[in-house]
């Protein structure tokens, strides 16, 4: 631990603004000068007390519960200190100030982001993951996200995690046996099914990389972009998957002049959906702010993962590709796993036979099925009670134990196995695991990841 690890420390723990209750939450090694100077008298443990809390002078700052959870039974594992007071900004600021004061022989200062949370990791009352969850519970956006999240929370996901870290060490330790015996080694591999053992584990690997990639879909979203030339209807549709008149919408080209966006959720996974600028041909116009308007659009194309091309199958001539078509086609071609052609106001003109998707804005016709291919374009397939909430960084751990272990695989199944660089990959994969629980995680990245949170959790 960093010295600022063994400081207690004191924060408000509820959002900024009025409301009815507001706590203020205190961590640390002993906090008996606090309970004394704010409460005048000891507190049960865990047994919440309603009385005033004083100030300097004895006078009562306000009234409420306090609450005193001695370690190492506390969501840090120090003793934590818990004020329930009335949720105005002034009261808590002023409980928080005369914290400070009682506390400043005992050096108590101000949490940073996450820092309860990142105690209760160091104390070993969560893992790594856990941790995460923690932020991921409070800041989900779906209510299968928030569900997702409270499953990892509860230690779903890093049970998965560990139970692959024991059966890579159980190989890890019967690879490196055999290395003090080289003229049995492989015999003794082969009556040991270490190639069994090692396709199980890639087996179950690949189990856990998909829930983790499902995870993450309902933590992260998906960012979807609606392209196409002018008054082809994607404000229409934007306003029609959204359910309200976000966007507006006229028959005068050019009347989206920038982005829109605005989040929704199919089976719950969040879709951010972006309205863009119409994509046409500006040179001539002389329009400026049009041009810079387009000009972002293709910057929100290039970041998304879904781009839906909208045509009018309104418009004179080949509906589906006219010659502006065209053009946006071939500099669409480079993200083309990305895009899915949308045909709008089939309620107009039938659409022409292919991959796309006929719908009307209009009508809402189509967009159910527009909804399934766009969960089928994000790669979600999984039940969400089925799934826990992961991390782009679960992911790439996972991918990474996954390439180890290929490695792995290759070593073994070679006519002359080099014993030692397959226990260097198993070593690898090992490694890589550990660190999404973080049993074995850097520093820096530790800090990456609390600095995220709030401050009060």
């Amino acid at each position: 631990m960093l010295p600022r690890h063994h400081q207690p420390i004191v924060a408000i723990a509820t959002a900024v603004g009025r409301g009815a209750v507001g706590i203020v939450r205190a961590s640390g090694r002993d906090l008996r000068p606090l309970i004394d100077g704010l409460c005048g008298r000891a507190l049960v443990a865990r047994l919440a007390t309603y009385g005033p809390f004083l100030d300097a002078e004895g006078q009562p700052i306000d009234r409420g519960l306090a609450i005193h959870f001695p370690a190492p039974h506390s969501y840090t594992g120090e003793d934590v200190l818990e004020l329930q007071a009335h949720g105005g900004p002034v009261v808590l600021q002023l409980l928080l100030a005369r914290c400070l004061e009682l506390g400043q022989h005992i050096g108590l200062r101000l949490a940073e982001p996450g820092e309860f949370t990142e105690r209760a990791y160091l104390n070993d009352k969560l893992d790594l993951a856990q941790a995460e969850a923690v932020s991921d519970l409070i800041d989900a956006s779906t209510e299968a996200a928030a569900r997702s999240a409270s499953r990892s929370l509860s230690g779903g996901f890093s049970r998965e995690v560990d139970t692959l870290r024991e059966q890579i060490v159980r190989l890890r330790m019967l690879v490196e046996a055999t290395l003090d015996f080289p003229e049995e080694e492989i015999d003794f591999l082969k009556q040991a099914d270490a190639q069994g053992q090692l396709d199980a584990i890639r087996g179950q690997l690949a189990t856990v990389l998909d829930h983790a990639r499902q995870g993450a879909l309902l933590r992260e979203g998906i960012r979807v972009v609606l392209a196409g030339q002018p008054n082809v209807g994607k404000s229409s549709l934007l306003n029609a998957l959204a359910g309200a008149e976000l966007a507006i919408v006229t028959p005068i080209p050019g009347t989206t002049r920038d982005k829109v966006s605005q989040t929704i959720q199919i089976e719950g996974v969040p879709l951010h959906v972006i309205d863009t600028a119409g994509l046409r041909d500006t040179r001539d116009t002389g329009d400026e702010v049009e041009r810079i308007g387009i000009a972002r659009s293709w910057d929100a194309i290039g970041q998304a993962d879904a781009v839906l091309f909208l045509h009018d199958l309104t418009r004179v001539g080949e509906p589906a590709y006219d010659a502006d078509d065209r053009l946006i086609a071939q500099r669409l071609a480079p993200l083309a796993e990305r895009v899915l052609h949308v045909f709008n106001k089939c309620d107009l003109k039938a659409a022409p036979t292919g991959d796309g998707i006929a719908i009307s804005a209009q009508t809402g016709s189509g967009l159910d099925t527009l909804r399934q291919r766009l969960l089928q374009l994000a790669g979600w397939h999984a039940q969400p009670e089925g799934v826990y909430i992961a991390r782009a960084r679960h992911v790439d751990a996972l991918q990474r134990t996954r390439a180890h272990l290929d490695a792995a695989q290759a070593q073994l199944r070679a006519p002359q196995p080099a014993l030692d660089l397959l226990a260097e990959e198993l070593r690898l994969g090992h490694n890589a695991l550990a660190e999404i629980t973080g049993a074995f995680t850097p520093d820096d990245l530790l800090g990456e990841i609390f600095s995220r949170f709030c401050i009060g959790k």
